[in-house]
């Protein structure tokens, strides 16, 4: 793949400037894309393994539905499992359906329920846009990409590099063990601050999901410039 070979120690110099030029393309294609939305989005996580039959699946579709009923964009990794739930929720709901998929080894075709699809190769220009198209995130269970959206989002935040946006974990059961980690380790040890903490909201509850991110977006829509008007939605 291309990706793994870009990556790979063993790049050719002379490999460097097309390597550059393909990836400043696959920017410029995933700032475009997010620049079709024209409203506030959420960013949805969660397992590409969860199957239709699964209680969280009808959770995710839910949320989806509830974020595109308040008239939010739903933003997935376009994908199966919960993103496809999330998106298809988005559609039940009239609203729009954003999905940033990636190629994979094992292939990852895009799910049925998307209005704005883009396929990336480059995990870092795909989680750009996860960042840049969201003025909030919410985490369902899931893998190792669920927890490394979930901590790269952690990680911009606290050292400034984006606006404070909410990042919400559903399902106490599931990410328990998680926060009893975070509080009894890194917290104890003093690898984080205790307002830290702060940046993490943990619930069962859909209607407090969608609260969280809907209040996070007017608190910060009134402590920051309006952005300008977008002259073309479509």
């Amino acid at each position: 793949m291309e990706d793994r070979r870009i990556l790979s120690a063993e790049e050719k110099t002379e490999d460097l400037e097309q390597d550059i030029a393909l990836i400043a393309q696959e920017f410029r294609e995933g700032f475009e894309a997010v620049d079709k939305i024209p409203q506030p989005a959420v960013t949805i996580f969660g397992s590409a393994r969860i199957r239709e039959d699964n209680p969280v699946y009808a959770e995710a579709r839910a949320a989806g539905r509830r974020f595109a009923e308040l008239g939010w964009a739903v933003v997935t990794g376009g994908g199966p499992g919960v993103m496809e739930a999330a998106n298809r929720g988005a559609k039940d709901g009239g609203g729009l359906s954003v999905g940033f998929n990636i190629q994979l080894p094992h292939e990852q075709a895009p799910n049925p329920y998307l209005d704005i699809s883009l396929t990336f190769r480059h995990f870092y220009a795909r989680k750009t846009m996860f960042v840049k198209a969201a003025e909030g995130f919410v985490v369902f269970p899931g893998g190792f990409g669920t927890v490394d959206e979930l901590f790269e989002a952690l990680t911009l935040i606290q050292t400034g590099k984006v606006f404070h946006f909410p990042v919400v974990l559903y399902d106490t059961d599931y990410w328990g063990e998680l926060m009893g980690w975070v509080k009894g380790e890194l917290l104890a040890d003093g690898m984080i601050s205790p307002g830290d903490l702060d940046l993490l909201f943990v619930t069962d509850d859909l209607d407090e999901v969608v609260e969280r991110v809907r209040a996070g977006y007017e608190r910060r829509s009134t402590e920051t410039p309006a952005a300008p008007v977008k002259a073309d939605a479509q």
